[in-house]
């Protein structure tokens, strides 16, 4: 198994986290995950659950045990990943400090979902949660913002998040949604005219720089249950999101 590419993270950095999961649960007299599943492996399977976005009984056939099981693993290591690896999440205010910031929106699929007609957004025309993505020029990870229903705007979600007043003494970039903010955006097409040479060659400039936030995001979504359809409990959704934000940092080295 290249564990790089099924897990999202090399053996090294899994050993690590195994072993201050370990830590944690010295504490408690319950333990959280099947004992005939060694922690290693339980944490090794849940990282291709969270990863690949597998249904629980593929990833049941992958390690040799059944559906039940892997529910219960997943259940049960997940929150302790999100222990072990909260301190890697920088506070975006300390994160952005003296940096240009590059700020995009994107959406987290979670299927139609009775009584969240609310997360339905027409331009993507799929259900999901609403994720600011901040990034710097390099396109490495700076922050995430709380989860909102899909249809919301970019530009009300970059308000509602409280992005807005975060920013307020920092320089950012942003597409033409988040026009009327204090981003930087690209300039309009005036109605029945053209852009000027300047404007044209600024826009290009612009776009240029944006594209690191959009292979953040791409990285970001590389844990595929962000990606491909979350299919679980909509409730516990913001909650999976932290973690995995707290697995993508962990990745990058912070």
């Amino acid at each position: 198994m290249r564990y790089q590419s099924t897990t999202g993270l090399v053996a090294d950095q899994i050993e690590e986290f195994v072993a201050r999961i370990w830590q944690i649960v010295q504490c408690r007299k319950e333990q959280v995950w099947p004992p005939t599943v060694g922690l290693y492996r339980a944490v090794t399977l849940t990282l291709v659950y969270v990863r690949q976005n597998l249904n629980q009984a593929a990833v049941g056939d992958l390690f040799g045990v059944s559906q039940p099981t892997v529910s219960r693993v997943y259940r049960g290591i997940l929150p302790l990943i999100g222990e072990a690896l909260c301190l890697h999440v920088p506070d975006l205010e300390e994160a952005i400090r003296g940096r240009l910031v590059l700020v995009d929106g994107t959406d987290v699929p979670t299927g139609n979902r009775a009584g969240h007609e609310d997360n339905y957004s027409g331009k993507r025309r799929r259900a999901g949660l609403n994720i600011q993505v901040a990034a710097d020029t390099e396109g490495g990870l700076l922050g995430i913002s709380t989860p909102l229903c899909g249809s919301m705007h970019d530009r009300k979600a970059f308000t509602e998040s409280g992005w807005e007043d975060l920013l307020v003494e920092t320089s950012f970039i942003g597409d033409p949604a988040y026009q009327g903010t204090r981003a930087i955006t690209p300039r309009k097409k005036p109605k029945g005219g053209e852009l000027s040479a300047a404007d044209k060659k600024n826009n290009k400039t612009i776009s240029s720089l944006r594209s690191a936030v959009e292979r953040c995001i791409a990285h970001l979504k590389n844990w595929k249950i962000l990606a491909t359809g979350y299919r679980g409990r909509l409730a516990e959704l913001s909650n999976i999101i932290r973690i995995v934000t707290a697995l993508e940092f962990y990745r990058l080295g912070w």
